[in-house]
């Protein structure tokens, strides 16, 4: 299985250089975590905007959706901010013959109570088991992306009810 994955930016690449500064979005990290976890299997990581989800516009959405369009291969992992990942993955549902997650971070990747490697490994387990379709890996779940929403109280995804 060969894997695309796609940056966006959010929290899980959010860098921040002391307690008193602002952050900025560093470079992809998924590649870097798969890469200490001794993966199986071949991927990529390509960067495709650097944003917090909130900025994200219309403009970084239609590249989104044309990069994981033609994309020839069928297993997309997106990593997104939180704020919006659902915004996001709903703009892809009418892409055909593709497995896309999405999968984000509470907390930076680089912070040590950060859930991004479980996230990330969450995602990888649903790309090697779901059909076709764009769900949300978050949280521990796996979600249809139309069925899922963020709780920011709770700090977690949840099922729409």
């Amino acid at each position: 299985m060969f894997i695309q994955i796609f940056s966006t930016g959010g929290t899980i690449d959010k860098v921040y250089f002391d307690a008193l500064s602002e952050y900025q979005i560093g470079e992809p990290i998924a590649g870097e975590l798969l890469s200490q976890a001794r993966m199986g299997f071949e991927f990529a990581v390509e960067s495709l905007v650097k944003k917090d989800s909130l900025d994200l516009d219309d403009t970084d959405r239609d590249l989104i959706h044309a990069k994981v369009s033609a994309c020839p291969h069928e297993h997309i992992l997106l990593t997104h901010g939180t704020d919006t990942m659902t915004v996001t993955g709903a703009g892809l549902a009418d892409i055909d013959g593709k497995v896309i997650v999405l999968t984000g971070a509470m907390q930076p990747a680089r912070f040590r109570d950060s859930d991004a490697l479980f996230n990330l490994g969450l995602a990888i387990g649903a790309l090697n088991t779901l059909g076709h379709g764009v769900y949300i890996a978050m949280s521990g779940r796996v979600f249809p992306v139309d069925q899922v929403r963020k709780n920011r109280l709770a700090g977690r995804f949840e099922a729409n009810n």
